[in-house]
């Protein structure tokens, strides 16, 4: 049986590819930047920490490009796509924050606003100022990162809300911008070994949510795991034909 030749070297699957990634000082983010630079891309590095940008940056080299920004401006998106010269083939949305568990009862005005705006509203916007240079070059993957709390009851409410929007977001997109080369896709993850806080603020949660969660789900992830997933799906070749899908990254947690 024939077979179709692949036109490329799959070590180099980004070779000659731009990529903005956020939260790509640690974790999922750097993570999955190391993984763009070694198979040929460059990054623009977004995070709000710059020591940790400079860190990566010394152990990644020339291809990773650091970018010191609170995400949550409103001029943060436009500032991002200039760093990256507009020309952005990947978007990797990956920047996060938690809420401490807080149900709606106890949940305060800030908290919804800032992880609202992290985990949501920044998305949107860089979102809506990377696509038109997407389809000005015929192409471009974007990569969200949902959560297992958009597929069950495992945090509080106003990450779980955010989180159920990025799945909006993301179905959205993928259904409106297909027909112009652009795919777009999520990724749920479970628990992850990262530095994003996951303690309880809340009694109620930790009496409710924590016996639950300790009974079902797997160990902490390496940020490696996701990082192959969200690189799976970035890839032109490799997932060309996926898009508007919430794949679970949670060794089958959100099975159980």
């Amino acid at each position: 049986m024939a077979t179709t030749p692949r036109s490329m070297d799959y070590n180099k699957r980004f070779d000659g590819r731009t990529a903005i990634v956020t939260g790509a000082g640690s974790g999922i983010g750097l993570a999955t930047s190391a993984m763009i630079i070694e198979d040929g891309g460059r990054v623009i590095a977004v995070d709000i920490v710059e020591d940790r940008l400079n860190e990566a940056r010394n152990n990644l080299g020339d291809s990773y490009i650091p970018l010191t920004i609170d995400i949550t401006r409103p001029e943060a998106a436009a500032q991002i796509v200039q760093k990256a010269e507009f020309k952005i083939d990947i978007l990797i949305n990956n920047a996060g924050i938690m809420d401490g568990f807080l149900p709606l009862v106890e949940l305060d005005d800030d908290t919804w606003d800032r992880v609202m705006a992290v985990n949501m509203t920044s998305m949107m916007r860089l979102c809506r100022a990377t696509i038109p240079h997407m389809l000005q070059a015929g192409h471009g993957a974007i990569v969200n990162l949902s959560s297992e709390a958009a597929l069950r009851t495992c945090a509080g409410i106003a990450y779980t809300v955010s989180k159920y929007a990025v799945v909006g977001l993301t179905r959205h997109i993928a259904a409106m911008y297909e027909k112009q080369g652009i795919r777009c896709n999520a990724v749920a993850p479970g628990g992850v070994k990262t530095n994003v806080g996951g303690n309880f603020r809340s009694e109620m949660a930790a009496q409710r949510l924590g016996p639950i969660m300790a009974a079902t789900a797997p160990d902490l992830a390496e940020p490696e795991y996701l990082a192959r997933a969200i690189c799976f799906l970035a890839d032109d070749h490799g997932a060309r034909y996926i898009n508007g899908v919430i794949l679970p990254v949670d060794a089958g947690w959100s099975v159980v």
